[in-house]
């Protein structure tokens, strides 16, 4: 960064010096936390000499605290993609199970609403078209902060739901399905190539909860990708233009997300990676009857605690995710 001729290149002199102040704050914590660390071995060599051991519940107290605060460090080492630091965009759409998986949907977007929360992230709808007779058919949230697309990438996939359902006068278990899939925001330093020829734009009314913020015009905005036939749509800004500029960032979350895993997979191949948003297809497992358990499989985490859950309880499931795919 002390380079002259640093500031010629501006978009990478930004990029650069981002990064220099998020691993500036990383060492920064450290520092800190080797500090704490160095006054919690002098407490404990007090407390050795006092016979009263008056220090043990401040020592105590001291090293869950700091046992907490070196394993959210530790978590922050974990996030270490090109995008991590990124806002997040969610998807979500229901699947298999009519009504009762649209009020699935609905309590997904609750339960992200409520973990975003708890983080102090800012949470914005993009949009959101409500189901035939409750619960939501499909929604796109933006959640911002840092590192929110790091979190929240291990949550893309297929959420499965078991329980009595409310819809059903016979009391019978059902089984319902939806999928979330995840994206960064990307901004104006990360370049994503798509030619204006490859873009189909259609224009429609926005429809959604009602209510005031309700354009009553064609404002809202849907991009087709022809060629890996990405759909993306907003409704929920003031005007077409603003829509239309939302609606890119998502496309590009999605091309982006395509470009990474094309090494691994075709294109043709990611493209119906969550079209079947069914039995055998999900990456967790929320069951409210005949028992209270949500399992993640591909961590064979469980928790009992459901309603915690639901109430954004999420880190445990996320935390595990991470630290398997680094180790």
């Amino acid at each position: 960064m002390s380079a002259p001729d640093f500031w010629e290149d501006m978009q990478r002199a930004q990029r650069m010096s981002q990064k220099s102040k998020e691993l500036q704050n990383i060492i920064q914590q450290y520092k800190v936390l080797k500090e704490q660390y160095e006054d919690l071995e002098v407490l404990i060599e007090l407390a050795r000499e006092d016979a009263g051991n008056e220090l043990f519940t401040d020592i105590k107290e001291s090293m869950k605290e700091l046992k907490e605060k070196v394993e959210n460090l530790y978590l922050k080492t974990l996030l270490n993609g090109e995008y991590d630091h990124l806002n997040a965009i969610l998807s979500f759409h229901a699947g298999a199970g009519g009504t009762e998986a649209q009020d699935w949907v609905e309590m997904l977007l609750r339960m992200y609403t409520r973990w975003a929360e708890k983080k102090q992230y800012r949470v914005k709808m993009l949009d959101y078209l409500a189901g035939d007779e409750a619960g939501v058919k499909s929604a796109t949230i933006l959640i911002e902060g840092s590192n929110a697309y790091g979190f929240l990438k291990s949550e893309k996939g297929v959420h499965r739901l078991v329980r009595i359902s409310p819809f059903d006068s016979s009391g019978k278990r059902h089984t319902s399905f939806a999928s979330v899939d995840v994206m960064p925001e990307i901004d104006e330093t990360i370049e994503v190539d798509i030619r204006q020829q490859d873009l189909r734009i259609d224009t429609y009314r926005s429809g959604g909860a009602g209510g005031q913020h309700v354009n009553k015009t064609d404002s809202a905005i849907r991009i087709t990708h022809i060629p890996t036939g990405i759909v993306v749509q907003c409704q929920n800004e003031r005007s077409q233009h603003m829509n239309k500029e939302v609606a890119m960032k998502i496309l590009k979350g999605k091309l982006l997300d395509l470009k990474e895993a094309e090494q691994k997979e075709k294109i043709e191949d990611l493209k119906g990676e969550y079209n079947q948003i069914a039995w055998g297809s999900q990456i967790r497992s929320y069951i409210f009857h005949p028992y209270s358990m949500v399992k993640d499989h591909r961590t064979d985490v469980e928790v009992g605690n459901i309603q915690g859950v639901m109430d954004g309880d999420l880190d445990l499931f996320i935390h595990t995710y991470l630290k398997k795919q680094k180790s």
